[in-house]
């Protein structure tokens, strides 16, 4: 009998070939973990090549998971057990195991010729290189052959339910529910039940490999964290996404309509809502990213809720008629899942280096809103405020998330419809009693009139060429340019009265040094920054939802602290941003690898900054009280 020992936390990483079904696995553990109640957070993580060679470290495929007692922001840094299913598996990802974790691998692939594909001249697993840390060599893939020999498999069908042998071995060695599995096994393969009972076989077969071995001397359990009553699910950052836009245009009582091109890794959005025509929503797949924001435009225009859904190149091929939604005044929500650039980058990792082109990325004065999500289930309160933004002020608005959130997931206390606020999009019924419609006069918001067209006494003419302020007529005038130019501007600046205080969290009220973020830093920060605090140091944070315009307190909480640091996945674009307009030195905290950036080295890095802090606030303490040519100083509230 194995002994039963508690941990507060765990992080695991699933890692084999694309077709080893890894993103299955974590997915099926983390869906067990969440029915046991704790807390979670995933980060899947593909290769770029849609057929990478088999059993080269490019086409590695992973999915980690961080579950634990307790409130936990990011999927972790450095996993506590690595499975592992061949050579390429294991170089890809050792570097990140601390000395003691666990590796499982399979010993069915470690075969020489996959072993000299990425560069091993002996085995690993044997030639003592991993003493570091402890290591199971088992053959799953064996094992799991022999477990489904009634079924009649073929060799090839009957290996693949190696990630079936390994789910069922971790689900007992961390006292994971087993009945979820197998009804999902049961479900998923209900068309093909000798696939179906060979599965269910593999997973039984690892969970009885736990419990029989000696292997394994120690199972663990990790207990169900405290969450406020409610109903929770699972979710990702795409679906929450979907979902929001989705609640949105249903709190406005219009109808939804996404206009997208395929684009990793923002395509989930247009699968999701393409499953969705019973609500309401209408899809239209574009021949390419023009065509598709084209498409939403004109379904605003028509008075539908217009969105669009893209990656950092589509967004680049968007931009001209972006900012014909600018000029139009119309409303448009523009969905940026980022990922790694310049080109085509690294397509399947993630980043945060379009807020320049959201900000600043058109032709002319081009001014809308910039919002970013902060966790994949914060996607649907942060699609949900675009949409009230877009609305409310008639403009489009760029939402920001990336593919960290976009494929991570996390637990999501299901909100009830009924409890958030209307949306009122304002549509004109009705000509005016005193005159003509002017289609842009301006409310107490500088938010012009929306009409549908065919409106009978509405009707209106709208166009890429400047706008005469009132009628809308053509102008070439200079004078109502700069106008129009100007009036424009003030609308979005105009955003910031209608957005809440800023949350400052400075637990102590003494802290010198601030820690500011934006949407997917906010995990890191806040793991990051509550380490800090169990050191016994002090430190701030505030994040940011809003990026343009930017929270009208923002400039007095930054000048309250000694520094200010920015963690950004980019070279510091929200530094030079704040430092621009607001003349405080903020100091970049870059990380660009096309991962999450790492909470123990921001929790390091701000602990070595504030040391260097306190010493320099000493040292000038010291020189303020040393004598100056003989005389000793006098303060000045003595000298008074």
């Amino acid at each position: 009998m194995s002994e039963v020992r508690s941990v507060d936390r765990v992080v695991i990483r699933f890692a084999g070939d694309s077709g080893d079904g890894m993103q299955l696995t974590g997915d099926r553990f983390t869906s067990d973990t969440a029915q046991l109640g704790n807390d979670f957070s995933t980060l899947p993580n593909f290769p770029a090549e849609i057929r990478a060679p088999a059993g080269t470290v490019a086409g590695v495929s992973s999915f980690q998971v961080h579950f634990a007692d307790f409130d936990i922001r990011t999927p972790g840094d450095r996993p506590d057990v690595l499975v592992v299913m061949n050579p390429a598996a294991l170089k890809a990802n050792l570097h990140d195991l601390p000395r003691g974790a666990v590796i499982l691998a399979d010993t069915a692939d470690f075969s020489n010729r996959n072993l000299a594909k990425v560069g091993y001249t002996s085995n690993p697993l044997e030639d003592g290189s991993l003493d570091a840390y402890e290591v199971h060599a088992i053959d799953l893939t064996g094992l799991a052959v022999a477990a489904v020999a009634p079924f009649g498999l073929g060799r090839k069908d009957a290996a693949r339910t190696k990630n079936m042998f390994a789910l069922g071995l971790l689900t007992w060695l961390y006292s994971r529910p087993e009945q979820g599995t197998l009804d999902f096994l049961a479900r998923k393969f209900a068309s093909k039940p000798g696939i179906r009972d060979a599965n269910m076989a593999a997973f039984r077969a690892g969970h009885a490999y736990g419990e029989t071995t000696e292997v394994f001397t120690v199972r663990y359990q990790v207990a169900a964290a405290p969450t406020p009553a409610g109903t929770y699910r699972q979710i990702t950052g795409n679906t929450a996404l979907a979902y929001g836009l989705m609640a949105g245009a249903a709190k406005a009582g219009l109808q939804l309509f996404l206009g997208a091109y395929p684009i990793t890794p923002a395509s989930d959005v247009l699968h999701l809502l393409s499953r969705a025509k019973d609500h309401g929503v209408i899809t239209f797949q574009a021949e390419d990213e023009i065509a598709a924001v084209g498409a939403a435009l004109g379904a605003s225009y028509a008075g539908a809720l217009g969105v669009t859904s893209t990656s950092g190149p589509g967004m680049a091929l968007k931009m001209e008629t972006i900012s014909l939604a600018v000029m139009l005044e119309l409303p448009l929500v523009i969905c940026d899942v980022q990922r790694a650039g310049p080109a085509t980058g690294l397509p399947t990792k993630t980043e945060q280096a379009d807020l320049f082109q959201a900000i600043y990325g058109r032709h002319g004065e081009a001014p809308l809103p910039v919002i970013a999500a902060q966790s994949p289930g914060d996607c649907f309160d942060a699609a949900v405020e675009a949409t009230r933004i877009a609305l409310t002020y008639r403009t489009p608005v760029i939402l920001l998330s990336d593919g960290y959130l976009g494929n991570g997931a996390e637990p999501w206390a299901v909100p009830n419809l009924a409890d958030l606020p209307a949306i009122d999009p304002g549509f004109v019924t009705e000509p005016p009693a005193d005159g003509p419609f002017l289609p842009y006069s301006r409310d107490e918001k500088l938010a012009r009139p929306l009409a549908i067209p065919g409106t009978p006494g509405l009707e209106h003419r709208v166009g890429g060429l400047e706008k005469a302020h009132g009628t809308g007529n053509v102008s070439y005038d200079p004078d109502n340019h700069e106008h129009m130019v100007r009036l424009r501007q003030a609308k979005i600046d105009g955003i910031a009265a209608d957005l809440p205080p800023l949350e400052v969290e400075d637990p102590g009220g003494n802290a010198r040094v601030l820690v500011i973020g934006w949407g997917s830093s906010y995990g890191p920060i806040s793991a990051a920054t509550r380490r800090v605090r169990l050191s016994g140091r002090n430190v701030a944070t505030v994040h940011l939802r809003h990026l343009n315009p930017l929270p009208s307190d923002l400039g007095d909480i930054l000048r309250r602290y000694d520094r200010v640091i920015v963690p950004e996945m980019n070279l510091g674009q929200l530094a030079f941003i704040l430092r621009g307009k607001y003349l405080v030195n903020c100091e970049s905290y870059s990380r660009v690898r096309g991962l999450p950036i790492s909470l123990s080295e921001l929790a390091e890095d701000l602990i070595a900054l504030i040391d260097e802090q306190v010493r320099v606030d000493e040292q000038v303490r010291v020189d303020e009280q040393a004598p100056i040519d003989g005389h000793t100083r006098i303060d000045s509230k003595d000298a008074s």
